[in-house]
């Protein structure tokens, strides 16, 4: 199974989060599942891949760690295949995700950590 983590601060008040999360993943291809206001789950659109291949992206929105400027949150993507080579399809879709919230002009990331 391929997973790829990273840890995000940004600069955005928690009320205007969750609808840019939703823009972001939906213009790259994925479709929510699940929105909990602090836990987000969404698939990628079948058609394109095999479903082994098909990613799942977590998000949880730390708000126990939120001021009013900023706030925390962990990515998580994930599917089925097995990572054999290094530029798998899970890890394209992970650094296009990672690439457009790092680049959303709704707000300034402070600080991302992959792991």
């Amino acid at each position: 199974m391929a997973r790829y983590t990273c840890f995000f601060t940004v600069a955005l008040p928690i009320d205007n989060l969750r609808q840019s999360l939703v823009e972001i993943l939906e213009s790259c291809n994925f479709d929510m599942i699940y929105d909990t206001g602090d836990y987000m789950m969404a698939r990628e659109v079948p058609g394109q891949v095999p479903f082994a291949k098909l990613v799942t992206v977590e998000l949880l929105i730390d708000k126990t760690k939120a001021t009013p400027t900023e706030l925390q949150m962990n990515l998580v993507m994930k599917n089925e295949e097995l990572p054999l080579q290094l530029n798998n399809h899970c890890r394209q879709m992970f650094d296009l995700v990672s690439h457009a919230i790092a680049e959303t002009h709704h707000w300034q990331v402070i600080e991302s950590v992959a792991g």
